[in-house]
C-alpha cells in the first residue's frame, strides 16, 4: 500500500502534567478549540472517534531527538517522513551516513550529546549543542501513516533502561491531519506521553487500562520482545482488542517469539503479526499457479518443499511454510526436524499428510549483503515431486535473485518473479491493519503449524 502522507497541524505541543492531570489537560484541549475563531481565521477541533491505540517502544531514539531539537513531531514511538528528517539532520550533525535510519553508532551520539547538555560528561572542547529551533523541516508538518488514519488517541510508552525508578511522568499533545474535517470542524488524535525505568512502567498497567476509551477498539502495537510473563504486556493483551507486532523484529529469539504469539493466540487473543502481510505476493502466486483444474491433482502430489530466507531471522520462511501446510486438501503435519551445521542453517522437517505420504521440506538461511529494512525476507521457494509424472512443479524467487538457481535441473515449471508490496515499513503495514482489523483465521492455522515444526526441535 502507498501511503499519502497528509499535512499535520498542532493544537497542542507536548506539554509536561501530572499523571492526576492528564484527562483535564486533554478535555480543556477541545473545550478551547470547540468553536471556530470569531474572524473565521481558525477551524474547531474536535477529537476523532475511532480507535485507541497503545504504542510501547523499548527504542528511545524519537526521544532524544525531540529533547535535543531535532524533532517537533509527536512522541509516539511511530516512524514517518518527520522522523526521518530529523535522524537525518543528527546523522548531518555527527557525520554519520545520512540514510534517515536509526542506528546504534547514532544512538551512542545522541545519548552523549543529552549527557553534556545535563552536565553528566564534562571535558575539554564537550559543549552542548541542543538546538532551539525545529531541525526536521524537511518532513515537518507531515503526518505520518498512523496519523493519517486519524486516531482518537495514542498512548506511547517508553521504558529508559538506564532510569533509575523515580515513577512515571507525562505529556499530552494534540495534533490533527487536515484532511480530516468535519463540517468546519479538524478531526484530531490526542497523545499521551508516559515514561520512566522500566519496572516503573511496568506498574503502570492500572493506569493505561484507565486511559482506554472504552467505547472504541484498542489496540496494542508492542515493539518489544513479546513476553508473557511481564504484566503489562499480559495485561494490555487481554484487555485491548488485539496485540500487533512485527516478527521480523524477534532478533535474538525469533522460534521461541513465535511459540509465545502462539501461546497468546490459544489464550484467544488476538494477534496481528505485520510481517504475515510481507508474505501476500508469495501466498498470491504459490495459490494462483494451481488455478488451473489440470494441476489440481498435481498438487496433490507435491512431496519436496524449498525455501530460501534472508539469514538473521526465520519467522517468515516457518509462516510460510505453516501456510503450505494447512492447506486443505493437504494438511500436512510436522513429524520431525532435523538441524544440519553450516552456513545456510539448513533445516529438514519431515511432514505426514493426511492420506500418510511423507513430504520433505528444507529451509536455507542465505547470506545477504544488504538485507534492507525486513530480515529474513524469503528469497526463493520451490514445489516438486518425487513422481515424475506429477504436473505440480513451481518455483517463485524475488524480482531481486533472479530464479537462476532454483531453475537448475527442472524442466516445465511454472516460473513466476515476486515483487514485493509496494510499502514494507512497519508503520505503513500498520497503518493499513488498523484500517480494516479483523481476526486472520489464514495467518492462526499458519502460525499453528509453525509453532508446531518449532515444538519438534
Amino acid at each position: 500500500m502507498t501511503t499519502h502522507s497528509a499535512p499535520l497541524v498542532s493544537l497542542q505541543s507536548p506539554k509536561d502534567v501530572s499523571l492526576s492531570q492528564i484527562e483535564s489537560e486533554l478535555g480543556d484541549i477541545w473545550q478551547s478549540y470547540s468553536n471556530p475563531s470569531v474572524d473565521g481565521s481558525s477551524l474547531a477541533a474536535v477529537r476523532a472517534a475511532t480507535f485507541t491505540l497503545v504504542v510501547y517502544e523499548p527504542e528511545e531514539t524519537q526521544q532524544l531527538l525531540a529533547t535535543l531539537g531535532y524533532y517537533t513531531g509527536p512522541i509516539d514511538g511511530i516512524g514517518g517522513p518527520r522522523t526521518e528528517a530529523a535522524i537525518r539532520a543528527a546523522q548531518e550533525t555527527y557525520k554519520l551516513t545520512i540514510d534517515g535510519k536509526s542506528s546504534p553508532q547514532l544512538l551512542e551520539q545522541l545519548r552523549r550529546a543529552l549527557a553534556i547538555c545535563r552536565g553528566e560528561i564534562i571535558e575539554e572542547g564537550a559543549a552542548c549543542s541542543m538546538s532551539s529551533y525545529a531541525m526536521d523541516s524537511e518532513g515537518a508538518g507531515i503526518a505520518d501513516a498512523i496519523a493519517s488514519q486519524n486516531p482518537c488517541r495514542i498512548i506511547s510508552m517508553f521504558p529508559g533502561s538506564h532510569q533509575t525508578d523515580e515513577g512515571v511522568s507525562a505529556q499530552v499533545s494534540a495534533y490533527c491531519p487536515i484532511q480530516k474535517q468535519n463540517k468546519n470542524a479538524l478531526v484530531c488524535c490526542e497523545y499521551i506521553m508516559l515514561k520512566g525505568a522500566e519496572q516503573s512502567l511496568e506498574r503502570s498497567h492500572g493506569l493505561v487500562k484507565g486511559l482506554l476509551i472504552t467505547e472504541l477498539p484498542s489496540y496494542v502495537w508492542w515493539k518489544a520482545t513479546p513476553n508473557l510473563d511481564q504484566t503489562l504486556f499480559r495485561e494490555l493483551g487481554q484487555t485491548c482488542d488485539a496485540v500487533i507486532v512485527d516478527s521480523s523484529q524477534f532478533m535474538a529469539d525469533p522460534e521461541g517469539d513465535l511459540q509465545q504469539i502462539h501461546q497468546l493466540l490459544e489464550s484467544d487473543i488476538a494477534i496481528s503479526d505485520l510481517n504475515w502481510r510481507r508474505l501476500a505476493p508469495w501466498q498470491e502466486l504459490a495459490a494462483e499457479a494451481f488455478d488451473s483444474p489440470e494441476r489440481w491433482d498435481g498438487l496433490l502430489e507435491v512431496d519436496r518443499v524449498t525455501i530460501d530466507y534472508e539469514k538473521g531471522n526465520d519467522a517468515q520462511a516457518l509462516m510460510f511454510l505453516g501456510w503450505i501446510a494447512s492447506r486443505p486438501h493437504l494438511e500436512w503435519q510436522p513429524i520431525k526436524r532435523v538441524h544440519e551445521a553450516g552456513d545456510y542453517d539448513i533445516q529438514r522437517i519431515t511432514f505426514k499428510s493426511r492420506a500418510g505420504r511423507e513430504i520433505e521440506a528444507e529451509l536455507a538461511a542465505i547470506p545477504i549483503g544488504d538485507p534492507g529494512i525486513v530480515i529474513g525476507d524469503i528469497v526463493d521457494f520451490r514445489l516438486s515431486s518425487t513422481n515424475l509424472e506429477a504436473d505440480c512443479c513451481t518455483i517463485l524467487c524475488s524480482e531481486a535473485t533472479g530464479c537462476m538457481r532454483m531453475e537448475r535441473g527442472t524442466d516445465n515449471c511454472y516460473i513466476q518473479q515476486v515483487s514485493p508490496i509496494a510499502d514494507q515499513k512497519a508503520e505503513n503495514l500498520l497503518a493499513e491493519t488498523l484500517s480494516s482489523w479483523s481476526r486472520d483465521l489464514l495467518y492462526e492455522e499458519s502460525l499453528a503449524i509453525a509453532a508446531a515444526i518449532i515444538a519438534i526441535g
